[in-house]
C-alpha cells in the first residue's frame, strides 16, 4: 500500500560487529581472570619471606637451613602447647620459618590438649606421651623425639611470688628442634673421644667447659672420655678425638697410639696450653708443618692521652679460606689468656700430601714475646715497635690426603690445632659466642659434616638505650622546651590568622 512505510533493518554487518566486539570482552575478561590466577598460584607456591624486626627472634641460622635441605623424607611436627604456655606463640612463629625453609618437607599439625581431648589422646597412645608438660612430637620415617617446652626456654619465675607472671629468659627453641631433627634423621649420635689423664678439663658437673660440652652435644654428637693408658688402640667407633688444654706430655706409647689413629684417617681437635711443656706433642704437629712457639701474643692498649696497658687477651679475626671458618670469615673473637704463635711451614708437609691452612690470626698491633715473663716496659714496648706489624697465626688445619675441592669427598686424616686452650671455658664462652661458632665448626669439619658448620642460632637480647650528660641535657630541652613551644607556635599564628 501507498501509505505504509517500510521500518528500516539494522545492517548485518553491524550485528556481526557487536559480536566480535562481545566475543573480544568476553576473551579480555577470562584472559585477564586467568592471569590473575597464574599469577596467584605462582605467588602462593614461589614467594620471599623477610624478616626486618631488631633481634630476629625467628630468623633460622645456616645451619638449620641447610640442614632442611639436605632432609630427603618428610618430617611431621605436632604442637601439644596449652594456650597459657609463655612460649606458645614464639614456638608457632618459629615453626612457620621451619615450614617456610622446608619447602614442603615439614607438615605441622596444632593439637590443643585442652580442647581436642579426643585427637590428643589419640596422638598420646600412638607415641607413649606421659607427660601434660606442653610439647612437640617429631616423627620421621616412623622414628619420634619429644621437645619439652623446659627444653626450648628458660623461664623466670621470681615474679609470680609478687603477682606476676613468668618471664621468658632465653628462648632456644632452634637449638632444641634442630638438635631433635638432627637425632632422627642421623639416627645413631656422632662420638667424639675426648681424651683424659694429663690433667684436661673434666666433662663432669662443675667443670669449666660444660657449657661447650651441652652445645656440641646439640648437634646429635656424644661424648666418650678416653684414656690413652687404658686402651690397646683407640677404639675405631670414635672418628674423632679432642685433646684440650693437656698440662702433661703425652708418654711414647700414648704418642705411638695417636700417630696410629692419625695414619688410620683420624681426626684431631688439639688446643694447647702454653704454659704447659709438652715436648712430645709438639714434636707430632712438627712433622707436620706446624711448629708451636715457645711465646706469648701481646698488645699495648692506649687509656689515656699518655697511659698504656699490656694486654695478654689475643683480639683475633677468623680467615674464610678453609670450610671451617668459612661462614665466621670477618668476624672477631677474643681468646682469653695466655696465647702462643704457630709457625706454619707449608712445603714440609707437601711431599706427604699435606695440605696446612691457616683458619686464626691475631690483629694489628699484637706481637710475640719471647721473654713473656720480664716485668721491663721499656724493652717489652720496644719489641711491641718492632714485631706490631707480623700477621701472627693461632689456628691452623691440616689434613692428609685429601682433595682441594670441596665438593669431592675423600677419606683423610685431619688436624685443627689452637694455641690457646681456655677461650672455651664456661667464663669465657659466655662473653664470646664466635668461640662455639668456631670449635663447632671444627668439630663438624673433623667428622665430615661440612653442611652444618655454621653460625650458631642467634639469643634475642632487650633494647637498651644509655644516656650520656650530654644526651639527657639535650632530652630535657626537647622535653621541656621545644615539645610544648610546637603547639604554642601553631596555636598563635592560627590564632592571628583568625584575628586578621
Amino acid at each position: 500500500m501507498a501509505g505504509e512505510t517500510k521500518q528500516p533493518r539494522a545492517p548485518s554487518g553491524k550485528r556481526i560487529r557487536r559480536i566480535r566486539i562481545g566475543f573480544n570482552v568476553l576473551a579480555q575478561i577470562i584472559l585477564i581472570l586467568f592471569l590473575a590466577v597464574m599469577v596467584n598460584s605462582i605467588a602462593f607456591k614461589h614467594y620471599a619471606r623477610w624478616d626486618f624486626s631488631r633481634d630476629q627472634k625467628y630468623e633460622l641460622s645456616d645451619k638449620t637451613k641447610r640442614f632442611l635441605k639436605a632432609i630427603k623424607g618428610k618430617m611431621r611436627i605436632t604442637i601439644f602447647f596449652s594456650s597459657n604456655t609463655p612460649i606458645t606463640m614464639d614456638v608457632q612463629n618459629l615453626l612457620t620459618e621451619y615450614q617456610y625453609a622446608g619447602k614442603g618437607k615439614i607438615d605441622i599439625e596444632h593439637v590443643d590438649p585442652e580442647r581436642n581431648l579426643s585427637r590428643a589422646k589419640e596422638l598420646f597412645d600412638k607415641y607413649k606421651v606421659v607427660t601434660d608438660e606442653s610439647l612437640l612430637v617429631l616423627d620421621y620415617e616412623g622414628r619420634n623425639k619429644t621437645v619439652k617446652a623446659s627444653e626450648m626456654a628458660d623461664v623466670d619465675q621470681s615474679g609470680m611470688a609478687l603477682g606476676e607472671g613468668p618471664r621468658v629468659t632465653a628462648f632456644k627453641g632452634e637449638q632444641a628442634i634442630t638438635s631433635a631433627m638432627m637425632d632422627l634423621v642421623e639416627g645413631k649420635k656422632n662420638a667424639l673421644g675426648y681424651v683424659l689423664g694429663h690433667k684436661e678439663p673434666p666433662l663432669s658437673e662443675g667443670g669449666t667447659i660444660t657449657v661447650l660440652k651441652t652445645f656440641i652435644e646439640n648437634e646429635n654428637i656424644k661424648f666418650q672420655e678416653l684414656n690413652l693408658f687404658d686402651v690397646d688402640a683407640i677404639p675405631k667407633d670414635l672418628k674423632a678425638i679432642m685433646i684440650i688444654g693437656p698440662q702433661y706430655d703425652f708418654s711414647d706409647r700414648e704418642m705411638k697410639l695417636l700417630r696410629n689413629f692419625w695414619d688410620k684417617q683420624g681426626r684431631i681437635l688439639l688446643l694447647l696450653d702454653p704454659s704447659a711443656k709438652t715436648p712430645r706433642l709438639d714434636g707430632f704437629l712438627n712433622e707436620f708443618g706446624v711448629k708451636a712457639n715457645d711465646d706469648r701474643l701481646m698488645a699495648f692498649l692506649r687509656t689515656g692521652i699518655q697511659e698504656l696497658a699490656l694486654t695478654r687477651d689475643v683480639q683475633a679475626h677468623f680467615l674464610g679460606d678453609s670450610p671451617i671458618t668459612k661462614r665466621l670469615a670477618g668476624a672477631n673473637g677474643l681468646f682469653f689468656g695466655g696465647t702462643s704463635s704457630l709457625t706454619l711451614a707449608p712445603d714440609r708437609g707437601r711431599g706427604a700430601n699435606i695440605r696446612l691452612q691457616p683458619l686464626v690470626q691475631a690483629e694489628k698491633g699484637y706481637f710475640a714475646e719471647t721473654d713473656y715473663n720480664t716485668e721491663d716496659q721499656v724493652k717489652l714496648q720496644a719489641d711491641a715497635k718492632r714485631n706490631s706489624n707480623t700477621p701472627l697465626t693461632i689456628g691452623a688445619a691440616m689434613e692428609k690426603g685429601g682433595s682441594a675441592d670441596e665438593r669431592v669427598q675423600v677419606n683423610s686424616s685431619r688436624l685443627v690445632v689452637v694455641s690457646n686452650a681456655t677461650f672455651v671455658q664456661d667464663n669465657a664462652v659466655t662473653q664470646d659466642q664466635q668461640a662455639l661458632d668456631f670449635v663447632s665448626g671444627s668439630v663438624n669439619w673433623l667428622l665430615s659434616r661440612e653442611q652444618l658448620i655454621g653460625i650458631a642460632p642467634k639469643i634475642s637480647k632487650p633494647l637498651t638505650f644509655t644516656l650520656n650528660e650530654d644526651a639527657l641535657r639535650n632530652l630535657r630541652w626537647i622535653v621541656l622546651i621545644f615539645m610544648p613551644l610546637i603547639p604554642a607556635v601553631i596555636g598563635t599564628v592560627i590564632w592571628w590568622q583568625r584575628r586578621v
